[in-house]
């Protein structure tokens, strides 16, 4: 079963793979699947070292040849993995009538599922800004998962492991990020491993999550937003004390956690800091990091020190000595019912003779060398109206500081309000206003344009054209699940620059100094299925349509005269978990 999922896999990182192609990674027969001869066990064995073996020696050697990817039949069958037959349980009264008296004092009880236990926390319902949880959703607890039925395992709740891969698929037509119209379709493939002790040594716990990103087939030059190879993103020791302080109303306990090393983590609507889950690599920091109370707790805050790490796509990642990040956030839950609170400060300093390198992680330029002080200071609100399908999320931000030399004053915010109806479909629709300012005047000593910090794009666009730096956006969104495993959403989106003289950072930094070629982005039309295969496999199948505005046109139609008005973006995911 090793062989199977690790060689052709590497074989066909060789040739180029058509989207034909493609498509039958998904395709699934039973004939295929029932010529697997292995027994349960071995299966699940062998999709755990089929993770750990994705990021092997092998794929490395290929890659460096920037070889570009080929499929060959046999390899489907790294997807050919079927749940295991569940065996159908006896009825339990028809037991009970066959068991003599002895005997029923034997008779265990079937087991119940745990009790939730009770929480102030609530899970905000705003489109695409669902937080990853700490551990990350792939990772499980050792007697959790399969590995209690073997031997030794049963009692190892001590431990968190994790092993996901994701193989991911582009079709860009016309990317409006690049300089040329053309057709890129690259291949993207990202392993993570996670391990994580506790409960063991308390009050001492140990976290390690490692990652490997590359991409193939890529008619552009790779860079560190796609590429990191064999990379710790985390790696940590945390002194961990239960209830320190306290417990609440709802006997949820107050924990304390002391963390020092490389973490990655997301906070509020992961705007300004997120893992980047789309994106093929991840954002990190090295430092220190305090977190109060817990999720189920009636207030929840963390406390951190950072150097951002400066990611290499070859090279071992280092921390940026030369910035420091510091910041401080909230959640206040237990007063309202309907609404959480969660007041943020962030300070983003950079010292510019020590700047060694720029943060695409090439050798740092002059203009790269600047001193920074960017504070940032915010209050999220966000809640669900019971009994009414009526949610709501509002976001204001303000920035101030100093930025080379210039005065820096800037804001952004976002609103949305969405309707769940009673339906057994889970339909809801919403509507969301965001905005973040521009740079007013490229000649004066005052700098408008907000500074998006370590946030991700995919809230404001499918196709990552837009950044939260000089957008204003106006999105109306739909989402429904005509079954218990499939989602789908849709939405359309306008975009135009909050000032007409500064930069599209998303359109390839495109601007118009005199402001002539007016605000109008584009506007851009989405659609994704979501749904696993089966308990191992997930996939992601997502469609983007952006039609140019008056500044798209006219700017990029400079550098390259006749360029196509439109753009197309296809992206197929499959995922991969061992657990």
């Amino acid at each position: 079963m090793i062989k199977t999922f690790y060689y052709p896999l590497g074989k066909m990182m060789n040739k180029a793979i058509s989207f034909k192609e493609v498509t039958k990674l998904i395709e699934f027969r039973d004939s295929d699947i029932f010529k697997i001869k292995m027994s349960e066990s071995s299966l699940r064995v062998g999709i755990l070292a089929s993770s750990l073996l994705v990021a092997s020696p092998y794929s490395a050697a290929q890659e460096s040849t920037q070889l570009k990817p080929q499929q060959e039949k046999s390899g489907l069958e790294v997807f050919a993995i079927d749940p295991p037959l569940i065996t159908a349980q006896a009825d339990t009264a028809l037991q009970a009538q066959k068991t003599t008296k002895t005997e029923t004092a034997e008779v265990k009880a079937p087991a119940k599922a745990p009790a939730q236990p009770p929480s102030y926390y609530v899970q905000f319902r705003s489109s695409g800004l669902t937080i990853q949880t700490e551990p990350p959703r792939y990772v499980k607890q050792a007697n959790k998962t399969w590995l209690k039925d073997i031997d030794g395992w049963q009692d190892v709740n001590w431990l968190d492991i994790g092993a996901e891969t994701r193989l991911r698929y582009e079709s860009r037509e016309n990317d409006f990020r690049r300089k040329t119209d053309t057709v890129d379709e690259p291949f993207s493939l990202r392993t993570r491993l996670y391990a994580a002790v506790k409960n063991k040594f308390d009050p001492l716990r140990a976290t390690f999550e490692f990652q490997d990103s590359r991409r193939f087939n890529q008619g552009y030059p790779y860079t560190n937003l796609e590429v990191n190879k064999t990379e710790f993103i985390q790696g940590f020791g945390e002194l961990y004390f239960k209830d320190a302080l306290g417990v609440d109303a709802l006997g949820n306990d107050r924990p304390l956690s002391l963390r020092v090393g490389r973490m990655a983590f997301e906070l509020t609507d992961k705007r300004l800091i997120a893992r980047n889950e789309y994106r093929n690599t991840t954002n990190n920091f090295q430092g220190y990091r305090v977190v109060l109370g817990q999720r189920n707790s009636d207030w929840e805050g963390t406390v951190f020190a950072f150097n951002p790490i400066v990611r290499f796509m070859e090279q071992a990642d280092k921390a940026n000595e030369a910035q420091w990040f510091y910041g401080a956030k909230f959640d206040v839950r237990k007063w309202s019912k309907v609404a959480t609170f969660q007041p943020y400060y962030y300070l983003l300093q950079q010292n510019g003779s020590k700047v060694k390198y720029a943060s695409s992680g090439a050798l740092a330029s002059a203009a790269d060398k600047t001193n920074r002080e960017i504070n940032t200071g915010g209050l999220r609100a966000y809640g669900i109206i019971a009994n009414t399908g009526i949610d709501w999320d509002l976001n204001y931000v303000k920035q101030w500081g100093t930025d080379n030399g210039q005065d820096h004053d800037a804001y952004g915010y976002n609103m949305e309000s969405g309707y769940t109806f009673s339906h057994a479909w889970k339909p809801r629709v919403m509507a969301n206003l965001g905005y973040a300012s521009g740079d007013k005047n490229p000649n004066d000593n005052k700098s408008q344009r907000f500074e998006r910090l370590f946030g991700f794009a995919r809230p404001w666009s499918h196709t990552d054209y837009i950044q939260m730096e000089n957008v204003r956006a106006t999105k109306v969104r739909g989402e429904f699940s005509p079954t218990a495993t499939l989602k789908l959403d849709f939405g359309y989106s306008w975009y135009k620059l909050a000032s007409a003289t500064d930069r599209w950072s998303g359109g390839n930094n495109l601007r118009d100094a005199t402001g002539k070629s007016g605000k109008n982005i584009g506007d851009e039309f989405d659609m994704r299925a979501q749904f696993p295969v089966n308990k191992h496999l997930s996939m992601v199948v997502g469609y983007s349509y952006f039609m140019a505005g008056d500044f798209a046109k006219a700017t990029s139609q400079k550098i390259m005269p006749g360029r196509g008005e439109n753009s197309h973006l296809v992206w197929i995911d499959a995922t991969v978990v061992a657990f």
